[in-house]
């Protein structure tokens, strides 16, 4: 067993060995030249280099990598060369690849297994001595050590020129398989198994044809951090404010950045995963033949009569004439108008397809497309070759010039109820476009605090605020006006009535600072809330009024806001009450005329009303009358029929039924003149239109 062990790592050492030297297109070398970071985290890889003759390139990815790689990669050869393929390892199970081969390793097979996968193969073995065959297979026996134990050794059966030989796998020091096609194909299993010890690196390699040396370019997208952006401004009464920004970036490549063309790219370019690395299979149902009984032949018996005409058939088709089945054959084919050809035509048909597709062949994976916009973006591009090794950051500067600022306080309730906020009006006087992120203020020499932008196009101006001014304290006081009806008017049926409100609010600015300040007090924008005092703020934001207000050392300073805002309110006239119809009727914006109607739909309610009233009362006599007669009927139940007192009890139920009679006739005349008169209500309501 201990030989045995030895002998299938020897073969290993083999295949690895022989594998490493077999020979292949030139390796070559394409160095990282640019690399183009987003921040919408990704970044754009660029290799350049030069490729000889017939050549492959080697990188190594991070197995996540793989799918952004095959969504976005670019090859080209320069220079009339050709890119062929770009070849990686599937994501496939590795059993399930292993499977695909000959020689199946996915057991982790003996010696002996392997060599009764390849039986009726050819194997050259030393044992100790070379001997050449064909293996027939592989079987156990029982071999006795000393005297009391018995172990099983496997021994190859081989066919040789000699004849049937037994070999002991023991005894055997190398094998090696005669088929060099089923050799290769150990080997690549071998490979393959070895790559997926290593899952976390894949490697891609890059197939370049052409002759001599010519220029190849290669670029894809990687997930990467996102690129941020810091930023310093320097405040002093002496000098102009000096704005100094930073990029951070992080190489978390498997590559070294050596004197790399760094470009650093803002903006919100759509960007997304899909995984196409993972092989996907489409289920298809699976669909059974359909099976016929076969039938059982028949033997028929001759026609005696048709003999002789048989016979006389038989004669003339001896005669030397084209076979009848070629010749309607031909005739077919003549009508077909050649729709079957010879073997020949189809064989020169195939060649001139293959023709056609080789003319298809890119040279170099040239595109027809042309040049576009590259859309709303902007970028920093670092003038300096960067170096950075990998799994490191950096930062780099991109930005330091003298900017637009100027000093104001920031008053707002939301967020601090006493005091306004140090702050600055911020306007990018510099060429390029800030990206968002934070700034650390500087005022006099010592630091002020922290701010933050958005971003910021050159020319744009912005607030900042970084610190609470102690120096100031702001007092709001909020005030409110009863509503105003304005108007009032009628529209088929629906009166209409349109009011005002309004509220202020009063700030008091006290600056106990040195010097006069300019204190933006800011107030939150309302829908359907109009500003009327002061008629234009002195900014407008999507959010924000905001009202400038100069404060004086030790003098308050006033600022009153005003608002209102216009509702109009719909009310079916049905729905009105008395009450509310006097409160429209009493108010002096409302019109002689929608009074009038007002009044006289006031004056039909009423008279509706009133039938309504004596139509419940008849209604609630009818129930008491029931209520009366059910106590009469309890009452009869118990009397004698003769007596005098069941008599009465009679003459009244009889009396209430005719009452009843006569009640329910009137609540009918009352139900149909109540009809009328809201008819006759609705259709004046409706036809009113008066202002």
């Amino acid at each position: 067993m201990y030989r045995r062990s030895i002998c299938f790592a020897a073969l290993f050492a083999v295949a690895a060995a022989v594998a490493a030297r077999a020979e292949g297109p030139e390796k070559a070398n394409l160095p990282l030249k640019k690399v183009v970071l987003f921040s919408s985290g990704v970044g754009f890889f660029e290799h350049f280099g030069q490729v000889e003759g017939n050549a492959s390139v080697e990188m190594k990815f991070k197995a996540e990598d793989i799918n952004d790689l095959l969504k976005s990669m670019v090859v080209q050869d320069l220079d009339g060369g050709q890119v062929s393929t770009v070849t990686y390892g599937s994501k496939d199970p590795i059993t399930k690849t292993l499977k695909s081969f000959s020689i199946d390793l996915t057991v982790n097979p003996t010696m002996a297994d392997l060599l009764r996968q390849v039986r009726g193969e050819r194997v050259v073995i030393e044992a100790p001595n070379e001997i050449s065959g064909v293996i027939l297979g592989v079987e156990t026996r029982k071999k006795r050590i000393g005297d009391d134990e018995i172990i099983e050794v496997d021994v190859l059966n081989l066919l040789t020129d000699e004849g049937l030989r037994a070999v002991p796998l023991e005894t055997i020091g190398r094998i090696k398989l005669a088929n060099e096609k089923l050799d290769a194909e150990l080997r690549k299993a071998l490979g393959i198994l070895a790559s997926a010890h290593a899952t976390d690196k894949k490697s891609v390699e890059l197939s370049f044809l052409g002759k001599g040396t010519r220029r190849a370019w290669v670029g894809y997208i990687q997930e990467t951090p996102i690129w941020k952006t810091t930023y310093r401004l320097v405040l002093s009464d002496d000098a102009e404010p000096l704005l100094q920004g930073w990029a951070i970036v992080e190489n978390t490549s498997e590559e070294d950045w050596s004197h790399v063309q760094l470009k650093l790219v803002s903006g919100r370019p759509i960007s997304f995963t899909m995984d196409l690395y993972q092989p996907l299979y489409i289920p298809r149902p699976e669909e059974q033949l359909e099976l016929f009984a076969s039938l059982r032949p028949r033997t028929y018996e001759q026609d005696l009569e048709r003999k002789e005409m048989e016979l006389a058939k038989a004669e003339k088709a001896a005669s030397p004439a084209p076979s009848g089945m070629a010749a309607r054959g031909r005739r077919m084919l003549d009508r077909a108008g050649g729709f079957a050809p010879s073997a020949d035509n189809m064989v020169d048909d195939s060649d001139k397809l293959a023709e056609k597709d080789v003319g298809l062949g890119f040279q170099g994976v040239r595109s027809a497309a042309t040049a576009g916009d590259v859309g709303n973006l902007f970028q920093y591009v670092i003038a300096t070759p960067v170096s950075l090794p990998r799994q490191q950051s950096a930062m780099l500067p991109i930005v330091n010039a003298d900017v637009k600022c100027e000093k104001v306080s920031i008053y707002n309730p939301a967020v601090q109820p006493k005091h306004p906020l140090y702050g600055a009006r911020f306007t990018n006087t510099t060429d390029l476009h800030l990206m968002q992120g934070p700034i650390t203020v500087f005022d006099g020499g010592v630091y002020a605090g922290d701010a933050k932008i958005a971003d910021l196009p050159p020319g744009s101006e912005r607030l900042i605020s970084y610190g609470l001014d102690l120096d100031a304290e702001v007092v709001r006081l909020a005030a409110g006006r009863p509503e105003e009806l304005l108007a009032v008017q009628i529209t088929k049926g629906t009166l209409i009535s349109t009011r005002k409100f309004v509220r202020s609010a009063e700030y008091t600015v006290k600056n106990s600072g040195k010097a006069p300040k300019n204190v933006l007090i800011e107030s939150p924008i309302e829908a359907n809330w109009t500003l009327v005092e002061p008629k234009e703020p002195a900014e407008k934001t999507r959010d924000m009024y905001r009202f400038a207000v100069a404060a004086a050392p030790g003098a308050p300073a006033k600022l009153v806001v005003e608002e209102q805002r216009i509702d109009r309110q719909q009310i079916a006239l049905t729905n009105l009450d008395s009450n509310a119809i006097q409160f429209f009727i009493s108010a002096k914006v409302v019109s002689e005329k929608v009074k009038a109607a007002l009044a006289e739909i006031v004056k039909r309610k009423h008279e509706m009303q009133q039938v309504a009233v004596e139509r419940n009362q008849c209604e609630q006599r009818i129930a008491a009358i029931n209520n009366d007669q059910n106590r009469i009927r309890q009452n009869m139940g118990q009397l004698d029929r003769n007596s005098d007192v069941f008599k009465r009890y009679v003459k009244k139920f009889s009396d209430q039924e005719t009452e009843i009679e006569t009640l329910r006739d009137r609540i009918a005349e009352l139900t149909e003149k109540e009809a009328a008169l809201r008819k006759s209500l609705d259709e004046y309501m409706m036809g009113l239109e008066l202002e």
